[in-house]
């Protein structure tokens, strides 16, 4: 039988007390860790957990500036802003997109246009930012939306302004559009300032001033609740609007002008001389602005760019023609400056000319009969061709080019506008350069014609008319009349300033009788009440062969002359200047003469000062 071992409550006693102490330096340590983790939450680190804390309730939200609105010199409205509601997207606030998209798409009319621009948008930009989805919701479709709004998480209806142009596409070359934001803008842009600016200037005055329109944004703190909802408004930083504009346009003058036009394509451009100010910049056809301000359909697009007309083609800025036989009072000026011509020197015009010494060519004039013996004045007034032929040989291109260039030739006039073409003055440095050929005398004839190589804008065509009506100070072309903006510029170039004031008055003279002398080829259009300084031109679209004639009647319309007419009233003191191009119009007298007339008087009995 085994003996039974004694307890040993000593060691036992001991073992517990040891056991004891460890827990209870443990409890101590992970006591004073807790305190130590509260210390640093609440005192050290308490600003930066307060704001975290405030983020889940207190958000910023951005709010757009006021676009600047538009007006022409009268005050008339050109771009406006419309109330308008939107439909936006929080990203972060969706939990299946498309599902929400599908939904929302029972409820409005979502174009695949607008869900296009939208998927872009929502790969460009930061989920908490608003995505517009679709603009301009009618009031049906703001109901619709509002009854189940607490069922669309993410969704906002949205009140705002939409821009509009209530001129429509008498002026959409010259005001342009807004349209939505895209990659390309967001290179350009800051973003912080467009982060709730859903369009941007894409063209035109829209573009060329839209820091100037847009304006600046504002902030507000909002209170919100766990569904995101705004409970009220903490705080906020009013958004500076855009700054109106007034533009030097005459709204009326244009309306009339575009009339004028009727169904030619073309453009009229009026300026006035004696400042800069653009009176007229019309482009035929136009197309109705207010499509792209939301996004233009793809079918609608497609129909505007691929038509024939090319109504989205800027003519007045943008278009080049040959200047046709509106050139030939430059060129009787550099004749004149040069001691090349004078009052009393004459040529006799067979109906075609041939260069001396040279290829037995025939230059022909547009004058088949000829006009017999013409000096300076007659070949003006009546256009004849050849007496410039043999100016133009006598001069060379080696004064013709630099001379034209002193009247804007050839480079572009910096008008306030995002683009705007620089024509072609042509050289024999511009030749070898661009065709490695040598210059031909008989591209010197052409070129004194308004033929050839030598292209112009109507808008250079309008300012170099308008320096010659200042006998030779040129004024910088505008469209804002906003002074802190833009400012009047005039300057005199050295070659034109050396010219004598009796050849200013010369060929002033001589453009009058183009008028209202019984030759002149623009005299149906003569006025009674004031003297109208002009020169009619009429430029080849196509070569035609040595003994071929042009027939207008046997060719297609699109092959058909260009119809050009450049003017300034009145002759004396002048107070508008006007350069006409009609595509296909045929006869400068006929056609692009009247076309002015009519609008030179409307101005005219106005008043204008």
């Amino acid at each position: 039988m085994r003996r039974e071992q004694l307890k040993d409550h000593h060691s036992e006693a001991r073992l517990f007390s040891n056991r004891a102490i460890v827990s209870i330096i443990m409890i101590l340590i992970l006591i004073t860790l807790l305190l130590t983790r509260l210390v640093y939450l609440q005192v050290i680190d308490h600003k930066y957990y307060t704001t975290l804390s405030n983020d889940n309730r207190v958000k910023l939200v951005p709010i757009g500036p006021t676009r600047g609105l538009i007006y022409d010199r009268n005050g008339i409205v050109l771009a406006e802003n419309l109330a308008a509601y939107r439909l936006e997207i929080i990203p972060e606030n969706v939990d299946d997109m498309e599902a929400l998209l599908q939904q929302l798409a029972t409820l409005v009319d979502i174009r695949e246009h607008d869900l296009k621009q939208f998927r872009k948008a929502l790969s460009q930009k930061r989920t908490f930012e608003h995505i517009p989805l679709r603009f301009r919701l009618d009031d049906h479709e703001v109901a619709r939306i509002s009854a189940i709004q607490h069922r669309l998480p993410g969704v906002q209806i949205v009140a705002g302004l939409s821009r509009h142009y209530p001129q429509g596409k008498t002026f959409a070359h010259v005001i342009g559009y807004v349209g939505r934001k895209d990659v390309q803008d967001l290179k350009l842009i800051d973003r912080t300032n467009y982060i709730s600016t859903s369009h941007i200037g894409k063209s035109g005055i829209e573009k060329f001033y839209e820091t100037h329109l847009h304006g600046s944004v504002g902030y507000q703190q909002v209170e919100t609740n766990a569904q995101g909802r705004i409970l009220r408004v903490l705080q906020q930083t009013q958004p500076t609007a855009g700054k109106d504009m007034h533009l030097t346009i005459d709204a009326p003058l244009q309306a009339i002008a575009e009339q004028a036009l009727g169904e030619f394509n073309g453009s009229i451009v009026t300026i006035d001389p004696r400042n800069g100010q653009i009176l007229t910049l019309v482009s035929n056809p136009g197309f109705d602005p207010n499509l792209f301000v939301n996004g233009i359909g793809y079918k609608e697009y497609q129909a505007l760019n691929s038509s024939d007309s090319q109504p989205l083609y800027n003519r007045a800025l943008l278009g080049r023609y040959p200047p046709g036989s509106t050139i030939k009072p430059f060129i009787g000026l550099a004749g004149l400056k040069y001691g090349i011509t004078n009052e009393h020197y004459e040529v006799y015009c067979p109906g075609y000319y041939i260069i001396p010494f040279g290829e037995e060519r025939k230059f022909r004039d547009w004058k088949r009969s000829g006009h017999g013996i013409v000096d300076l004045d007659d070949s003006i007034t009546e256009s004849c061709d050849v007496y410039f032929y043999d100016l133009a040989l006598n001069l060379s291109i080696d004064r013709i080019s630099p001379f034209l260039n002193s009247f804007g030739f050839g480079h572009k006039t910096a008008i306030d506008m995002p683009v705007e073409n620089a024509g072609l003055l042509p050289s024999r440095d511009w030749k070898r350069q661009n065709r490695r050929q040598p210059w031909f005398p008989g591209e010197t004839l052409n070129t004194g014609i308004g033929q050839g190589f030598l292209l112009a804008t109507p808008l250079q065509l309008a300012h170099a008319t308008a320096t010659l009506a200042n006998r030779g100070t040129a004024v910088q072309p505008y469209l804002s009349l906003d002074k802190d903006i833009s400012t009047e510029q005039t300057s005199k170039d050295p070659l034109l300033a050396s010219v004598e004031e009796h050849h200013w008055d010369y060929i002033i003279k001589s453009m009058t009788h183009v008028v209202h002398k019984h030759k002149g080829t623009a005299r149906r259009i003569a006025s009674d009440k004031f003297k109208i300084a002009g020169k009619t031109g009429t430029a080849q679209v196509f070569g035609i062969k040595q003994e071929e004639k042009y027939d207008a009647e046997a060719i297609d319309i699109k092959l058909r002359d260009h119809a050009l007419f450049i003017a300034f009233a009145p002759a004396v003191k002048p107070r508008i200047a006007i350069a006409v191009v009609v595509e296909n119009g045929g006869s400068g007298g006929a056609v692009a003469a009247p076309i002015a007339a009519k609008v030179i008087k409307h101005y005219m009995s106005k008043g204008s000062s």
